[in-house]
């Protein structure tokens, strides 16, 4: 059970009900994790949901983008976030088993994300360390400097939910992971 609580969220009428019912309206329901984050720091969630937005509008596709997040939740030990993603990835055109090999840190046969996750799993596991060679790497496989800016986006958002998740232990409402 999740340490932070969170009002009823049919019943909320302030700032967080704003939100709960935003967030309702364009996926159908409240994330356990953004019901929390919001029940308690509405602005906060309202950030991740611009961040959101502004990597929709991106160059990166959404492949990438679940890739990027995965592989951070992976490394964190986000339980909550690993199965968010694995079902946000499926959503976005990852099949099972590429999803099975970005979780395992193996090549899913995709040179260009492959170099994507090589890069990411760096920058998770050496706090964001970029050798020359890794730098070169990145470039080289395709991605451009704006792109490197979303990724560097995409991270950010993603040890904000991972770090909250782990603090709050929010309870899972995705598909376990396989």
């Amino acid at each position: 059970m999740s340490r932070l609580s969170v009002p009823n969220l049919e019943s909320d009428a302030g700032p967080s009900g704003q939100v709960y019912a935003q967030i309702k309206k364009a996926i159908g329901s409240v994330p356990n994790t953004f019901a929390a984050i919001a029940a308690h720091g509405p602005a906060a969630l309202k950030s991740v949901l611009a961040a959101d937005a502004v990597l929709a509008s991106g160059s990166l596709n959404k492949r990438d983008q679940e890739t990027i997040k995965l592989i951070i939740s992976g490394v964190a030990g986000c339980d909550y976030c690993e199965a968010a993603h694995s079902l946000l990835g499926k959503l976005a055109g990852l099949k099972p088993d590429e999803l099975k090999n970005i979780r395992d840190g193996k090549p899913i046969g995709d040179a260009k994300r492959d170099a994507l996750a090589r890069f990411v799993r760096n920058l998770a596991e050496t706090s964001g360390t970029v050798s020359d060679e890794e730098f070169a790497a990145i470039k080289s496989a395709g991605y451009s400097d704006g792109q490197l800016v979303e990724i560097s986006l995409a991270f950010a958002t993603t040890v904000f939910t991972n770090v909250f998740n782990r603090i709050n232990d929010t309870e899972i409402d995705f598909p376990a992971v396989a």
